[in-house]
C-alpha cells in the first residue's frame, strides 16, 4: 500500500476537530481555533484546502458557504499515520516503537488493558492463518 500524502500535526488537529464536528464550515474552524490559540482564519482555510487536495476532508457548497467533512472515519487515518510513521521514520520496524512502550511510556491501566488484547487478537490472528 502506498503511503498517503503526510499529515503534518496542525493539519491532524484540524482534522481531529473536523472529524468530531463535521460537516463544517471554515468559520466554525477557524473561530475554534483563534479562541483556542490565536490562529488566523486564513491560516485554518490554508490547512483545510491542504487536507482537501490531499484527500483527507471533502468539500460542498451548501447555502452559499462550503462544508467540510472528513474522508474517512478518524480510526482509519489514525491508523494510516501510524503505518505512515512506521514506514517513513521507523523504517517498517515497529521494534523502536514497542521498546519505547516497554521503557518510556507511562500506560494507564486502561492503555495496557488493550494493548494486551490486541496482542492477543494478533497473535489468534496469525495462529488463525497458519491453519
Amino acid at each position: 500500500m502506498e503511503p498517503r500524502p503526510r499529515v503534518s500535526p496542525a493539519e491532524l488537529e484540524l482534522l481531529e476537530y473536523i472529524n468530531e464536528r463535521h460537516p463544517v464550515t471554515v468559520r466554525e474552524v477557524a473561530d475554534h481555533f483563534a479562541a483556542a490559540d490565536g490562529r488566523a482564519r486564513t491560516t485554518v482555510l490554508t490547512l483545510m484546502e491542504r487536507l482537501r487536495k490531499k484527500g483527507y476532508l471533502t468539500r460542498r457548497s451548501v447555502g452559499g458557504a462550503n462544508q467540510y467533512s472528513p474522508c474517512e472515519p478518524k480510526g482509519d487515518v489514525l491508523r494510516g499515520v501510524v503505518r505512515d510513521f512506521v514506514q517513513r521514520t521507523l523504517g517498517g520496524s515497529v521494534r523502536p516503537f514497542v521498546a519505547y512502550l516497554g521503557s518510556d511510556a507511562d500506560l494507564s491501566d486502561e492503555e495496557l488493558d488493550e494493548l494486551k488484547r490486541l496482542v492477543r487478537d494478533l497473535d489468534a490472528r496469525r495462529t488463525e492463518d497458519e491453519r
